[in-house]
């Protein structure tokens, strides 16, 4: 079974509040805050009607709250090998 990875992109704050009310529906509450839901024909009637404001992918399993917090985390960049001595 596949699922909706969905995404809030963009603030609802001064939208319809028919928007606001899909977005709550979806489970979407704060920005870049991202839930799943089943790949179903009334998820994407709700999906296509807040476009603009989400970003969608199609995964093959649900991911845990950790697992999608994980994902987001940025690499560390670089590390120090060696300690240079200070004057």
């Amino acid at each position: 079974m596949s699922f909706f990875r969905i995404t809030l992109h963009r603030s609802a704050i001064g939208l319809p509040e028919r928007t606001r009310g899909v977005l709550a529906a979806l489970g979407l509450r704060k920005r870049m805050q991202t839930v799943f839901h089943p790949v179903e024909p009334q998820f994407a009637g709700m999906i296509f009607k807040v476009k603009e404001l989400v970003r969608v992918e199609e995964v093959r399993e649900r991911l845990s709250a950790g697992e999608v917090r994980r994902a987001r985390t940025p690499d560390a960049g670089f590390y120090v090998e060696r300690a240079v001595r200070r004057m």
